[in-house]
């Protein structure tokens, strides 16, 4: 049983994140409400000035589509006016449009996502216990450790060279005997950070 429920828990860490999905911020979850209620007022516009039968399947589909989003995102806390068109067409609703597209193209800093990985892992291993468990959980908190003091050990060497320019050059040559794979991890922690 437990060597079950550790390949399951090894291979959703293998898997990746691909299912997982972060909360959206409260100006997406607002923007995307705001889009239902501007494409129902769209469909409605197009109908109510007998557009085009072209027009007005766009809108509709449109209307349609935009519950997708609400239903994705969740509503939000404060939900948005916007029961007219005036109150659609203001300003701080094109404010909160600009501000949720910045926001949804941000992503979560990577060292904070294997922290929580990890926690959640020693968390895990702790509620099974036992020989194994205790193992894993001494396994988990040192690879946490160790993640941490490299980020801090890479900060700060960055740091160093920036400080001192003139033993930048030095720096460098002494740590021209690191193996590939510890240059690479280097690398993706400075370009990270």
């Amino acid at each position: 049983m437990k060597r079950c429920i550790v390949l399951s828990i090894v291979l959703f860490i293998v898997s990746g994140c691909g299912a997982l999905r972060f909360e959206p911020s409260e100006a997406e979850k607002q923007n995307a409400l705001l889009h239902q209620r501007t494409a129902f007022a769209a469909a409605w516009q197009a109908k109510s000035e007998n557009s085009s039968q072209q027009l007005r399947g766009l809108t509709e589909l449109s209307e349609l589509q935009s519950r997708a989003f609400v239903g994705y995102y969740g509503l939000p806390k404060e939900p948005v006016e916007a029961d007219t068109v005036e109150n659609i067409l203001c300003e701080s609703n094109t404010a909160l449009a600009k501000q949720a597209a910045d926001e949804s193209v941000q992503r979560p800093d990577v060292w904070d996502i294997a922290d929580g990985t990890l926690n959640l892992a020693i968390g895990i291993a702790a509620i099974f216990g036992g020989v194994y468990g205790t193992r894993a959980l001494k396994f988990l908190q040192d690879a946490k450790d160790k993640a941490c003091a490299l980020r801090e050990v890479v900060k700060g060497n960055e740091l160093f060279k920036q400080q001192n320019k003139a033993y930048a050059a030095s720096f460098k040559e002494s740590q021209a005997n690191q193996s590939a794979t510890t240059k690479q991890l280097v690398t993706r922690i400075k370009s990270e950070t």
